[in-house]
């Protein structure tokens, strides 16, 4: 038997300040200088922001996907952290997007995304499963020679 929903109860992954979020990491064999360099590549801004040239990692570049997905970047702390805002072109406003590097013993890196802002638990799902495959293709990426 499942039990009801309590009215009071808020639903996975809602906050009062910044509406639904969502957080996916992974720790993966690498050096933080490696994991960063391969998200600011071609193929890693493909895999992770969408089909985009090159971007300048700095404060306040706006960005344009070819994909119609817009935004611009907050804060840039190389090989620790990317603080974006992310609008895909369907969407009404833009979510923010974080990505942490963090450097752990053993020559191995956890890599967080951690979406806020997000419209509804629907979208929160969405980008919970859209970050995972990400974290996959990264990490497949790192695993080829």
């Amino acid at each position: 038997m499942v039990q009801s929903q309590r009215s009071n109860d808020k639903p996975t992954g809602l906050t009062a300040s910044s509406g639904y979020q969502v957080g996916v990491r992974r720790t993966l064999s690498v050096q933080p200088e490696q994991m960063w360099n391969l998200l600011l590549s071609k193929q890693g801004l493909h895999v992770w922001l969408g089909p985009i040239e090159s971007i300048v990692a700095e404060a306040g570049e706006q960005y344009h996907c070819e994909n119609g997905t817009i935004g611009e970047l907050r804060v840039v702390k190389p090989v620790q952290q990317l603080r974006l805002t992310w609008q895909p072109h369907a969407w009404n406003s833009p979510s923010t997007l974080q990505i942490r590097l963090i450097s752990n013993k053993k020559g191995t890196t956890t890599i967080s995304f951690h979406q806020e802002n997000l419209e509804d638990v629907h979208r929160r799902e969405g980008m919970k499963q859209h970050w995972e495959r990400v974290i996959v293709e990264l990490a497949e990426m790192i695993a080829r020679p």
